[in-house]
């Protein structure tokens, strides 16, 4: 059963589009979407949450999709903002491991329950979308 959206939340919510947002120049809402809303982003946090310590050709390898140039530009960003730690080693041939931080983690356990409800609403969503698609069609 889905619970209706309770006072406290829409509060909260209120308050995003009141608060600090419109007081500032960079809205952090707007921009830590921007920045780990994309899929890449989203799923490298969560294989790095599942896997822990990687290298490069590790993470590109179970990224299905990726671009070797992309998951570059990713990691760089991530790493960035503090939510992947990157380990160069001086060895030859150098060896780089990537891992979450403790920010990083606490992004994971949000993108956990984001991960988890669009498991458990694939379908519907799926649906919604057919007959949206059917509605564009009868038009």
């Amino acid at each position: 059963m889905i619970m209706p959206i309770s006072l406290e939340e829409k509060e909260k919510i209120s308050t995003i589009f009141t608060g600090e947002c419109v007081k500032k120049k960079v809205c952090p809402i707007k921009d830590i979407m921007a920045s780990y809303g994309d899929k890449w982003s989203m799923y490298t946090v969560l294989l790095l949450g599942k896997k822990g310590t990687m290298r490069f050709n590790e993470l590109s390898a179970n990224i299905n999709g990726i671009s070797h140039r992309m998951l570059t530009v990713t990691l760089r960003s991530l790493q960035h903002d503090g939510i992947v730690q990157r380990t160069l080693f001086a060895e030859i041939p150098p060896k780089v491991e990537y891992c979450l931080t403790p920010l990083g983690e606490s992004l994971l356990r949000q993108l956990i329950q984001l991960a988890t409800w669009a498991e458990a609403n694939f379908e519907q969503i799926m649906d919604a979308r057919q007959l949206g698609h059917q509605t564009e069609v009868a038009h």
